[in-house]
């Protein structure tokens, strides 16, 4: 069976006595007398440990499953059992939705893979028509994160003229957030008949999305202050605390590399300032480890401008109903479905894809 392919495959992504060697090895060490006397040693070896548990768990999950599964289809096939058999298929099923979760899983092996991500959307070429695009992409990802139990917060915006926003800033927390939507970072192409168009004519529009891992404690970035110019504002956008009522809102520019951002969502200028310099460390620290790999080409040039000839993926409203993602080939009928978040086939597609590539 599949789960078998996974067993035996010790020298891949998934290397099964490695990590259970250093589970081992790790749950020796904390049995240890004085184990808590170096305390940030102490939490790394937990963390650690909680990593790989979190990682053979499923797999020891699937391959008891398996085994069950094995006990059950031979006691159908010996009493002819109609309901046995049933049963069979649907946990045949079961291990199967479960077998692709823990592949698909596999394929996050970065060093910043598991963390949060920052997502940011642009409005690009299309005037109102991008804008109401860059929403309609906005409400995409929220619905993406809630089908994966995240939670997102929208850190900034700026809305458009008449219509959508301009630009949006969202603070997307969960189990491997970044891993995920690092696939969606490049231009999205939309094609529809416009609703401001009075003749009713059909329209493209292109909105980009950037995204960058929320860095932990342990990755040092050093910003100085002096490179910094701190704006401070009244909040905007829709809905919100203390909209448009005083000066929590903060904008940070960096000045060597020319990287803006801003947070506006937090009740004080001081959570706000903090959460603007994390998201500004997130996105040096990317620039950075792109400058080390030399792939500023593949993470940020693969962008390139929000315009034609640059999409990495078309979502096609009128005359037909089509999705399809121009680095995979991968296509979808259904796009509602799509816009109401279900990016899987999407995202798995394009793991597979750089897992494949030499260049990554």
């Amino acid at each position: 069976m599949r789960s078998k392919r996974a067993s035996e495959n010790s020298g891949g992504i998934f290397d099964v006595p490695a990590l259970e060697a250093r589970l081992e090895a790790l749950e020796a060490v904390m049995t240890r007398p004085g184990f808590w006397d170096e305390r940030e040693a102490a939490q790394k070896a937990i963390d650690e440990a909680g990593v790989l548990r979190g990682r053979l768990n499923p797999f020891r999950d699937i391959s008891r499953r398996v085994e069950d599964l094995d006990v059950l289809l031979e006691i159908a096939r010996e009493e002819g059992d109609a309901a046995g058999a049933t049963e069979v298929q649907k946990e045949f099923r079961e291990i199967e939705t479960a077998l692709a979760e823990f592949e698909m899983r596999q394929l996050l092996s970065g060093p910043l893979d598991a963390a949060n991500a920052f997502l940011t959307l642009h409005a690009g070429a299309g005037g109102t028509e991008s804008c109401d695009w860059a929403e309609m992409l906005m409400r995409m990802y929220q619905r993406w994160g809630e089908r994966q139990g995240f939670r997102v917060d929208i850190m900034d915006v700026q809305d458009g003229e008449g219509a959508g926003i301009r630009s949006v800033t969202l603070h997307i927390q969960g189990p491997y957030a970044y891993g995920y939507l690092q696939c969606e970072r490049g231009v999205h192409r939309l094609v529809r008949i416009s609703p401001f168009d009075a003749q009713n004519r059909r329209h493209t529009s292109f909105a980009s999305a950037d995204v960058v891992p929320e860095t932990n404690e342990e990755i040092e970035i050093e910003v100085d202050e002096s490179d910094l110019r701190v704006d401070r504002y009244r909040s905007g956008g829709k809905g919100g605390q203390n909209v448009n009522k005083v000066e929590t809102a903060v904008r940070l520019t960096h000045f060597p590399s020319g990287v803006v951002v801003a947070c506006q969502n937090e009740r004080s200028q001081l959570k706000n300032y903090n959460m603007a310099l994390k998201l500004l460390k997130a996105k040096l620290y990317q620039i950075e480890e792109d400058r080390k790999r030399s792939e500023m080409e593949r993470l940020y040039g693969e962008k390139g401008d929000i315009a034609w000839g640059s999409q990495i993926r078309s979502y096609v409203f009128q005359p037909y109903q089509m999705v399809k993602d121009h680095r995979t080939a991968v296509e979808s009928g259904n796009i509602q479905d799509v816009m109401d978040g279900n990016l899987a086939r999407f995202i798995e597609a394009q793991l597979k894809a750089q897992r494949q590539s030499p260049a990554t």
